[in-house]
């Protein structure tokens, strides 16, 4: 009986549960509604600060600039536009070979080149010249840093190199050659055996005066050039850092000008080059290797501003002292410092808006039931994970203008503090866009992954940042060495210290409340006196312990390998207080107002998250454990309080939306089927497109046979190529702003044949891909109809459908009525009660 009547309680509850159902409306039909996208815009509250005054913080004089370098990408298909989700994005093919990718690096290179964007490189002057080619090399290498490695190799390297370590005579030679890129330039410093070290290089130069002739010899395996960007493929010269020996003296590290092409590519007789082959990233840089086998050059190709030889071979040089010497012999060369941490700052802008824009339109999961999932962003653990990197972005962002502002303001006075600082913030700002880009990868799921959405593909293009230019390490290393002796020249001579922000350690070391409240934390006096504090204490520190291992009669070299935790202690305080000092300067020049409230709070977490994250502040205890608890709980606090203002904070970057990711905008169009079509399809047309690649290549190799055998047919065809090439590049100037009545320097006979060609295939290509794209579309439409036809007979199938199931719920109820009637009458109303379906369950609860 018990087996009877849970069955007629399961029943009964079945038949009610249908009817329930009956009385809505069954000719609709109920789906579970598809996510759709909403842009941020439409929810996200408006901003109650002038977004473009941000902006103009982070960008300064710059924004012009910028903004013309990113128009010029945009309006070149070398520069690989396509449409997702309706928006065009541009970034490079990664699917190409390494091979590919260096060409048409090199070919975007020409092309920028032809429609004057480098015109006048080297005769901009002052500091406005100076933020001009950092505004334009940082903004290509927001495209790809492979793109802006390239042209900072050639023009800030080798360029820079002539400009700053060479006199007039090189000036004049090799200016105008570089600018045009008739002459491509390279660097080759370091080697297979010394990086870092650049006293420590293994290649030799000798003078030979019969011939006035340097002779550079690479006389071992670990002297052989290494990671020389250019070398293996572009470059027809370089810059050769050597040992130079005078008379059997070793004069020191000095750079000269070494041809290693002709201009047709081929490698100049005594050397040899080799490639470093596939990377990690960068694979759009033709990384090369160089030996030296007694090369021969001129003796006006030593770079001469510091050092000299005369045509005797008398060593001549007014800086008798050799550290002296190499110091202003490689100071020019900071600029490769300052442009890798403002392009870091670049790299991580991108993560940034990308995780954060996808975070303000992706839900997950619902708090309650039948509630809207919720926004990613509105999670407190999503908002700690990105909202604290996007105020230390802001806070780096305006430290690296500070360095550019001193950099290119530099007098003779202040080159170490440009030395020091550039140092610090070129190792703090990369390690920082490493961490960001890790953490936007997450933040983003499975789509951080695909290389079109950026954020995954940037950490390995960019790793290469920590020890570029100096490993990070060392260069923390490098700044506590230099406070040291900043230190010890001041109590030396017995006098206040001054320079590097060390004014501080003149007066009463700060005192820091024993107990901290949110209020407290957000003040510029707290925030000012705790890092000052940390940064004092550490430095007093260092000179004490290096202090007790001179007593023990150890030396220099080895102290400071021994003592290099506490050294990379206060390098990172001494980072973080000079960061700390310019977002406080920049702050100052804002009134009050909505704009400064902003400032106060990115600051605020800026410090915050740093006491929280360093260890010393807690190890050194600069913070008790309370005190760190206190500061943990603000964090979360801050997070909060900037969370309305991320959408705001992040299109204050000023980055163009095509240079972001699609996952940044309507990522649910942008993953459609439509977008992407069947993958038969996809490998059709990769497949189609393979071969038409495949066909275009004996198309262009016949024309140029045949242009050999027939001197009329390659007139004809030079003449094509030169007259197309002064209408593209004429048109492109106009189109740029860029004056057309100057003279458009003609192909050579080899480029024109080689264009003539290209563009015939191309023709070709475009003839029989514009014919599959008309049979595409055509096709697409019938597909299309026949897709909605069966739409239709979906939907009137389920309409049929719950018309039939309306008809046996009739059924069911007329059949409940019935049995009813029949069981009053045989007297088991109480058994098949179904209007009152719980009747058994509450008899039972009370033990009938």
């Amino acid at each position: 009986m018990d087996r009877v009547n849970f069955r007629t309680q399961v029943l009964t509850r079945h038949l009610q549960n249908h009817h329930n159902n009956s009385t809505t409306d069954l000719t609709t039909i109920h789906t579970s509604p598809c996510l759709n996208y909403s842009p941020p815009e439409l929810s996200e509250p408006p901003p109650d600060f002038d977004t473009k005054s941000l902006r103009k913080l982070l960008d300064g004089r710059s924004i012009e600039t910028i903004d013309y370098a990113f128009n010029l990408m945009l309006q070149s298909t070398l520069f690989c536009p396509r449409e997702r989700g309706g928006k065009v994005f541009v970034a490079p093919d990664f699917n190409q070979s390494m091979e590919q990718q260096r060409e048409v690096t090199m070919r975007r290179i020409d092309h920028l080149r032809d429609i004057g964007a480098f015109d006048g490189w080297f005769s901009k002057k002052g500091s406005d010249g100076d933020l001009w080619r950092f505004a334009m090399a940082e903004t290509f290498s927001v495209y790809d840093h492979s793109l802006g490695i390239k042209l900072g190799v050639h023009f800030f390297l080798w360029g820079g190199a002539i400009r700053f370590m060479g006199t007039k005579r090189h000036h004049d030679k090799w200016f105008k050659p570089t600018e045009t890129l008739e002459v491509k330039g390279c660097f080759a410093m370091t080697e297979l055996g010394h990086g870092s070290n650049v006293r420590g290089i293994e290649t030799i130069t000798r003078y030979d005066a019969r011939t006035q002739e340097f002779i550079i010899t690479t006389p071992c395996e670990s002297a052989q050039k290494y990671w020389i960007g250019g070398a293996a493929n572009h470059a027809t010269h370089t810059i050769v850092f050597s040992q130079l020996e005078i008379n059997g003296v070793n004069q020191g590290v000095h750079a000269f000008i070494a041809q290693i092409r002709d201009a047709d590519g081929n490698v100049c007789p005594n050397v040899r080059i080799a490639d470093c082959g596939h990377k990690i990233g960068l694979n759009g840089v033709d990384n090369g290797r160089i030996w030296f086998d007694d090369l021969r050059i001129p003796r006006e190709n030593l770079l001469n501003s510091v050092a000299d030889v005369s045509p005797d071979g008398q060593y001549l040089t007014p800086i008798k002292d050799p550290d002296q010497r190499f110091a202003a012999f490689l100071a020019p060369l900071t600029s490769g410092r300052v442009t890798i941490a403002a392009s870091s700052m670049n790299t991580a802008k991108v993560g940034l808006a990308t995780a954060i824009r996808y975070s303000l339109s992706r839900r997950a999961f619902s708090i309650k039931p039948n509630e809207p999932e919720v926004l990613l962003l509105d999670y407190p653990s999503h908002q700690r994970r990105l909202l604290p990197l996007l105020a230390k972005t802001y806070a780096l962002s305006f430290a690296s203008n500070y360095l550019k502002m001193i950099y290119v303001n530099r007098t003779p006075e202040s080159i170490k503090t440009v030395h020091v600082v550039s140092s610090a913030l070129k190792a703090v700002l990369t390690w920082h866009n490493m961490r960001t880009l890790q953490e936007c990868r997450e933040a983003c799921g499975g789509q951080g992954i695909k290389t079109e959405n950026h954020v995954g593909h940037l950490k390995s293009e960019y790793d290469v940042q920590l020890t570029f230019e100096g490993d990070n390490n060392v260069l923390m290393q490098q700044i506590s060495k230099a406070l040291l002796a900043e230190f010890l020249a001041a109590k030396k001579r017995n006098k206040p210290i001054r320079g590097l922000g060390l004014e501080h350690l003149n007066k009463p070391a700060p005192i820091i409340p024993s107990q901290l409240t949110s209020s407290i934390i957000r003040t510029t006096q707290f925030q000012t006196d705790i890092f000052c504090l940390r940064e004092r204490d550490l430095l007093h520190r260092f000179v004490k312990e290096v202090s007790e291992h001179q007593a023990l009669g150890e030396n220099r070299e080895h102290i400071f390998t021994v003592t290099y935790q506490l050294a990379e202690d206060l390098g990172r305080a001494f980072s973080d207080r000079l960061i700390l000092q310019t977002f406080l300067d920049v702050e100052a020049t804002i009134p009050e107002g909505s704009l400064k409230n902003v400032l106060g709070l990115i600051r605020s977490m800026y410090t915050t998250i740093l006491m929280e994250e360093d260890a010393s502040f807690l190890r050194y205890g600069y913070l008790s454990t309370d005190n760190a608890a206190v500061v943990r709980k603000e964090v979360v606090k801050l997070c909060s309080d900037l969370r309305p203002y991320a959408l705001s904070l992040v299109s204050s970057f000023g980055i163009p939306d095509a240079f972001l990711a699609p996952i940044a905008f309507n990522w649910v169009d942008a993953n459609a089927w439509i977008a992407y079509g069947s993958s038969k399809h996809v490998v059709a047309y990769k497949l189609g497109t393979l071969a038409l690649k495949t066909f275009c290549k004996p198309i262009a190799k016949r024309i140029k046979k045949e242009a050999g055998r027939h001197p009329e047919f390659r007139n004809s065809i030079i003449n094509i190529a030169q007259v197309n090439h002064r209408f593209t590049t004429k048109l492109q100037r106009r189109i740029y702003g860029h004056a057309t009545n100057v003279a458009i320097r003609p192909l050579n006979e080899d480029k024109a044949v080689q264009a003539a060609a290209d563009l015939l295939g191309e023709l070709f290509v475009f003839t029989v891909a514009g014919t599959a794209v008309i049979f595409e579309v055509q096709r697409s439409s019938k597909s299309e109809a026949r897709k909605e036809a069966l739409r239709k007979q979906e939907l009137e199938a389920l309409r049929q459908r719950d018309e039939d199931l309306a008809r046996e719920i009739e059924m069911l109820k007329y059949k409940i009525n019935e049995l009813e009637r029949v069981s009053q009458g045989l007297g088991l109303g109480t058994l098949f009660n179904f209007r009152k379906p719980h009747a058994i369950e509450d008899g039972q609860n009370k033990g009938i």
